[in-house]
Parts: structure tokens; sequence; C-alpha cells
């Protein structure tokens, strides 16, 4: 799971240059999906170390990401009537959004996973 992080990191940050670059340097908010991806990619050089620690961040961070970006996300409709206010902040947050559900669905479903092998393991001594 920390490479999933470092990857979901680093697919943040790209997404993030690309935006400011594609907005003409206009505002550094189009900037919040590579800080969050450099938060992630944190998070997951920590979880190298300390797994438990490092995803447990990650996953908080993305839960915060996902809650930031909403507000936007609830705009998809005006972006494609073509009546979105700034479409690029729009279309930016809609797939900061669903790449964070993913990670998120992912590191939960990885925690359950260890969490079950880890009781059945306590069981069996």
């Amino acid at each position: 799971m920390p490479r999933t992080t470092i990857g979901t990191g680093a697919l943040l940050i790209i997404m993030g240059v690309i935006a400011y670059v594609a907005t003409a340097f206009a505002s550094w908010t189009a900037l919040i999906p590579a800080i969050l991806g450099m938060i992630l990619i944190i998070c997951g050089l920590v979880a190298l170390g300390r797994p438990k620690i490092g995803l447990v961040l990650a996953l908080v961070v993305a839960f915060l990401g996902i809650l930031g970006t909403a507000m936007n996300v609830m705009q998809l409709g005006e972006l494609i009537a073509g009546n979105a206010e700034r479409p690029a902040a729009v279309l930016t947050s809609a797939l900061t959004f669903l790449l964070l559900i993913i990670y998120v669905i992912i590191g939960i479903r990885a925690v359950s996973t260890v969490r079950g092998r880890a009781s059945i393991e306590a069981t069996d001594d």
C-alpha cells in the first residue's frame, strides 16, 4: 500500500501542475491537488517504515481532500451545461475527487484485509 500511496501522490502532483499551467498561472489554488499529492507522498514514505501510521495518515488526508473538493464536484452539471464559472477548477476538483475516492476504497480494503488476517492469526495461537 505504500507504493500505491506514493503513486497516487505523484498523479495528484502531475494533475496540479498541469492545472496550474493550463490556467496560465492564474491562481495558486490550481496547485491544491499537487499539495495533497506531496502530503500523500510523505505519508507513503512514512508507511514504508511504519505501515499502520503512514496508511492511516494518508487515508485521513485523502478523506479531507474528498471533502474539500466536493463543493466543486457539485458544479459538474454546470460544467457540462457550459455555465461553469471556473471550468478548470471544476474539472480538476472532479478528477481529484475521483482519484481520492478510489484511493480511499483501496486503502480501506487493505486495512480490513490486514485486520482480518491479524484476527485469524490471533485465534490460531
